[in-house]
């Protein structure tokens, strides 16, 4: 017997094309999202595909806007709104495995800054520290176009991953010299990472030379208890719950970026002084996986 039923579908797929039908852009990777506002040329990458009612039919152009996010001072820089970087026209995409028009898109920091008018200025323009907000619109032959206010929840996660924009950290090329951690774990047993079994040493930084090598560094704090004692962390000062330790910028180097594994536990808490003695970073326990906002900007 078959059977048929009149009731409406809940599925994710059937809210999408109920919503509007209209065009998403799925975000397949992000190559790069750091800015290094010493050399003009970085810049944000991802790759995308288009979806349309037609399959990538009615693609016209790709727009990419930027708008600044100001994370450094108190004095906020004012509001740029969305400002028209560049257009990527559906001549630059090709098909993809899937059979929909998939590019690489890319932005670099000196178009951004130029369509901003901004420069390095803590008050009124930008600063390392701060996001470029890199907003995507995908223009339709039949003139109609969705960007990230036409983005509804159901498409920005998941299998549609489209959000429509992206955070690209602006950095810069670091300035040499000793930079200071102090590291505190709350609890008294020293760092441990975001999984919580095994890595004493959650802080990495990556440093880029002249020619594009990649030497790593690494910071944390012994622990106390096995199995996460290892002989590379930096002895804790009482027995697990403060250290200090210096890691060291060399000269020349092209960029330094820092990434945190994660407070697993909730109990890790630092500070970070650069070699000027200005305090840069500091954070409470809880601290998230993923870049860290440090940027001391070479002379």
């Amino acid at each position: 017997m078959v059977s048929f039923s009149c009731k409406d579908s809940d599925n994710t797929i059937d809210d999408v094309l109920d919503y509007e039908t209209g065009a998403i852009l799925r975000t397949i990777s992000v190559e790069n999202a750091v800015l290094n506002s010493s050399i003009p040329s970085t810049a944000f990458t991802a790759v995308i595909e288009e979806q349309d009612e037609e399959d990538g039919a009615l693609l016209s152009e790709v727009r990419v806007l930027v708008e600044l996010r100001d994370l450094t001072t108190d004095a906020t820089t004012p509001a740029t709104g969305d400002v028209f970087v560049k257009s990527i026209p559906a001549s630059e995409f090709s098909t993809g495995p899937v059979g929909l028009p998939r590019a690489t898109i890319s932005a670099t920091f000196g178009e951004m800054q130029q369509a901003l008018g901004l420069s390095l200025d803590p008050v009124n323009g930008y600063q390392a520290g701060d996001v470029f907000i890199v907003k995507l619109e995908v223009v339709l032959t039949d003139g109609r176009s969705f960007g990230p206010s036409s983005a509804a929840g159901i498409i920005t996660g998941g299998f549609f991953s489209s959000p429509f924009q992206y955070n690209a950290l602006i950095s810069c090329s670091p300035a040499p010299g000793d930079y200071t951690i102090t590291m505190v774990d709350t609890y008294g047993d020293g760092w441990q990472s975001d999984t919580g079994n095994g890595g004493t040493n959650p802080i990495t930084i990556e440093v880029e030379d002249a020619n594009g090598n990649i030497t790593s560094l690494y910071a944390g704090m012994c622990s106390n208890y096995e199995p996460f004692t290892v002989d590379s962390c930096e002895p804790s000062s009482d027995g697990g719950s403060n250290a200090v330790q210096v890691v060291t910028i060399p000269e020349g180097a092209l960029a330094a970026n820092w990434f945190f594994a994660g407070d697993y536990w909730g109990e890790m808490e630092m500070s970070i002084t650069g070699p000027n003695g200005d305090v840069i970073f500091s954070a409470g326990t809880g601290l998230a996986p993923g870049l860290m906002p440090i940027a001391v900007c070479a002379e």
